[in-house]
């Protein structure tokens, strides 16, 4: 669905749906998880449609935690701030897809780097441009300068919020 296309039930007003004329009135946590949940479902079928289905959401987190030169399973189970045996377990699906190769890493040790395999680039670049597709569909929909500000707003409140200017690590909650 379109942002701001309304539903027979929204159009009655449903106060559960984020496209009714009282969802002002909904928390801002409602608000922004609706968003999401709408920007990761079609970024999901549209990926779907070019070829990568088998692909879930928290298969893009891991990845954007190995850009741009790869990371231990340390490091992304640290940035995606969930355990090592879930970590290993995305890992070595991932390698078996064909997405990620696991090599010695460049300080010697029995540590492992986690990198992205040409068909996993491959993906970060079509990733890439649907995000940007939908992020300019939606500036479409509610103008270039209120996008820009929506951006930048959330922006200062994740850097206002976050010790030392670190992001907190980017838990999937799906």
């Amino acid at each position: 669905m379109d942002i701001g296309q309304q539903t027979p039930s929204s159009a009655a007003g449903d106060a559960g749906d984020a496209t009714a004329p009282d969802a002002l009135d909904d928390e801002l946590a409602f608000l922004l998880g609706m968003a999401f949940q709408l920007l990761i479902s079609e970024f999901q079928r549209r990926l779907g449609e070019v070829g990568y289905g088998d692909l879930r959401p928290v298969h893009g987190f891991v990845f954007q935690a190995l850009t741009p030169h790869g990371a231990t399973a340390t490091e992304v189970s640290q940035r995606l701030g969930i355990t090592k045996q879930a970590t290993g377990q995305l890992l070595d699906q991932l390698e078996r897809l064909g997405y990620v190769r696991r090599e010695p890493h460049p300080l010697r040790g029995r540590r492992r780097l986690v990198v992205l395999t040409e068909r996993g680039r491959n993906h970060m670049a079509t990733a890439g441009a649907v995000l940007r597709q939908l992020e300019s569909e939606w500036a479409a929909h509610i103008g270039a300068e209120r996008m820009a500000h929506l951006r930048r707003a959330l922006a200062d409140l994740i850097s206002a919020n976050t010790p030392e200017g670190t992001p907190p690590p980017f838990r999937p909650v799906w």
